[in-house]
């Protein structure tokens, strides 16, 4: 299987250059000074241990690169960019190609089925982080990521056994899941923290909105009955497997680093706004939730500096 990543950011790019040095056959999609850094200089991988050098096909459309029907296209852009991408692929790739979801959120999967038959979800636990243009951070030292996949909705498939040897092939931990969406729904809920850490400077009441958020997760998900994974088990999984007490400084999660790049958006609609969405459904309140989508927008649209709310403030907000 060849693989096509779209979205070479802290995760896809992570993707990328292991696949690639792990001798896959793999292309990039990129957009902007990090494409033509890419193209010019290759895609530059920092670890612990040094840097590496991926000198991969790169371009800003599916188009202009070589995607067939043996193709994987790895998809790593944020949730609120997804249904761009399936523009891209409705126009320059084959109805038999393999879309695989290396994305945070639990909405990524149904949008790629709308347009091609074959798709894959992924769980990513990578510790990553993309802050300079044609450089991206891997941080864990050992294993470099647990990126376990499963056909969407359910069950195995060859093409989600083919996806997963091809990332062990890249130095992943990889395991086939018939179950993908209920592990993906653990995910999100260990997520839902991202606003908070994006928006407030570290503290026990960013904890405690952390554990609020999480716990309206919880409540949303039992009255939706949608199948989720123990935390034991994730747990148990995750093990210690991901070692990052030897990372290079890489600042905060993926919505912090939205927030630090300037982005001007942010990913919380699929995080934070996937359980206000639900509570609306299942008539299950979800004010704190509400709350840190509303926040991490406010700032990506003023281009504020993650860590300038006060989680006490957004305490109080919410006593109010």
């Amino acid at each position: 299987m060849r693989f096509v990543v779209y979205g070479a950011g802290a995760v896809g790019g992570v993707i990328a250059a292991r696949l690639h040095l792990g001798g896959e056959d793999v292309q990039v999609v990129a957009r902007g000074e990090h494409l033509s850094t890419i193209r010019e200089d290759g895609l530059r991988l920092v670890t612990a241990d040094g840097e590496s050098v991926a000198r991969v096909p790169a371009a800003g459309r599916l188009a202009d690169l070589d995607v067939g029907s043996d193709s994987a296209v790895v998809v790593a852009v944020k949730s609120h960019q997804t249904a761009g991408v399936m523009h891209d692929v409705a126009r320059s790739t084959p109805p038999d190609v393999t879309l695989v979801s290396a994305q945070n959120g639990v909405a990524n999967e149904a949008v790629l089925a709308r347009g091609r038959a074959h798709v894959v979800g992924m769980v990513v636990m990578l510790p990553a982080s993309h802050l300079e243009p044609g450089v991206v951070v891997q941080g864990s030292s050992n294993v470099p990521g647990l990126l376990d996949v499963g056909r969407y909705p359910g069950g195995t498939s060859e093409r989600a056994e083919a996806v997963a040897a091809g990332l062990r092939g890249g130095g992943f931990d990889s395991v086939v899941r018939p179950d993908i969406m209920a592990w993906k729904h653990r995910k999100l809920m260990m997520n839902l923290g991202n606003a908070a850490g994006a928006a407030c400077a570290p503290g026990p009441e960013r904890d405690r909105l952390v554990d609020l958020a999480v716990e309206e997760g919880e409540a949303v998900l039992a009255a939706a009955g949608i199948p989720v994974v123990s935390r034991a088990r994730d747990d148990e999984r995750r093990g210690d497997l991901l070692d990052t007490s030897r990372m290079r400084e890489r600042g905060g999660g993926s919505t912090w680093q939205s927030l630090r790049r300037g982005t001007g958006d942010v990913e919380v609609d699929y995080l934070n706004g996937e359980v206000s969405l639900l509570g609306r459904l299942h008539g299950v309140p979800t004010p704190v939730n509400d709350l840190l989508r509303d926040a991490a927008w406010r700032l990506a649209a003023t281009r504020a500096e993650p860590g300038s709310l006060s989680a006490a403030d957004l305490l109080e907000e919410l006593e109010l």
